[in-house]
């Protein structure tokens, strides 16, 4: 295994935290109480009603497989690829569910959008870093 270059671990660092805040507000979503959703604009009601529970699924997957693909990449591991790719598989199919399933664009409007475009960018990027890294020899 090759020493893989400074910038590679800030960058991984970076996208760890960016997981990290993906998982906590994951988890903040998960202990929405009804009387919570009940507080929620009508519109943000109607999306937490028509959300199929695979989309929940998908999301878990999306932020759990790049928070831990992202510790792999910091640790150097191989793995990390695969935990990548699942990730980026699961907020293809949030977004899936979200956009084309529930009409989340009208719903959430066009902030959630937006959001969900860096989202899909960003793990499309960690992706192709994590083939690069391991063509560089980074990973073991």
């Amino acid at each position: 295994m090759n020493a893989s270059p400074t910038w590679f671990k800030a960058v991984s660092v970076l996208a760890l935290l960016w997981n990290l805040l993906g998982c906590l507000a994951f988890a903040a979503d998960l202990r929405l109480t009804p009387d919570d959703l009940a507080k929620l604009p009508e519109a943000q009601q109607a999306l937490y009603a028509a959300r199929p529970a695979w989309a929940l699924a998908a999301t878990a997957t999306a932020v759990l497989g790049g928070a831990l693909g992202c510790l792999g990449l910091l640790f150097g591991k191989r793995w990390a690829q695969a935990l990548l790719w699942l990730s980026l598989l699961g907020i293809v199919a949030q977004d899936i569910g979200l956009f084309l399933l529930v009409d989340g664009a009208r719903l959430a409007g066009p902030a959630a959008v937006v959001m969900q475009s860096i989202v899909l960018l960003v793990g499309i990027g960690l992706v192709a870093l994590a083939r690069r890294a391991a063509a560089k020899g980074w990973l073991a």
